[in-house]
């Protein structure tokens, strides 16, 4: 029975899935952005969140903790500086998964994983919607069609 086992097993081992997911965090680190399976980056996010959130406290401490987990010096470095540099006011939430259809093998579920304060073409999105509201009125329309029925109730 696997009672209160929450976790996606991967269909590996426990020493494949960690080094597994290790070179994946080690991966989204540096290039910012992934494609992978939809139960991988599941995965990932449960591991690389609390890696990430790490690189905010910026001490020797939090450096060897991350590096027992990466295993990697240019990681860790990146993370510690370029990353944390943009998610020192994010609360959580560093990872955004996108579904991006299934693969043509395997018809496996596929999706890009990204670290959300990097990619630039939502950004721009988001600071063009805020910029873009405005404050609703009543169409010309509406506004004309009261006063154009009392103008034929009049004339008749």
């Amino acid at each position: 029975m696997r009672h209160n086992k929450k976790f996606n097993h991967l269909g590996r081992k426990k020493a494949h899935r960690d080094a597994m997911l290790s070179n994946m965090t080690i991966s989204l680190i540096m290039h910012k952005r992934i494609n992978t399976t939809l139960a991988k980056a599941k995965a990932l996010r449960i591991y690389a969140e609390p890696i990430i959130n790490r690189a905010k406290r910026d001490d020797m401490a939090n450096r060897r903790l991350v590096f027992s987990h990466l295993q990697n010096k240019e990681a860790v470095k990146e993370l510690f500086g370029v990353v944390a540099d943009k998610i020192a006011d994010r609360p959580g939430g560093y990872t955004r998964i996108l579904k991006t259809g299934h693969r043509l093998g395997d018809n496996a579920e596929m999706c890009f994983i990204e670290l959300v304060d990097f990619n630039e073409a939502m950004l721009a999105a988001k600071t063009e919607k805020k910029a873009a509201k405005t404050r609703r009125s009543r169409s010309k329309k509406t506004a004309e069609a009261p006063v154009a029925e009392a103008e034929e109730k009049t004339e008749a």
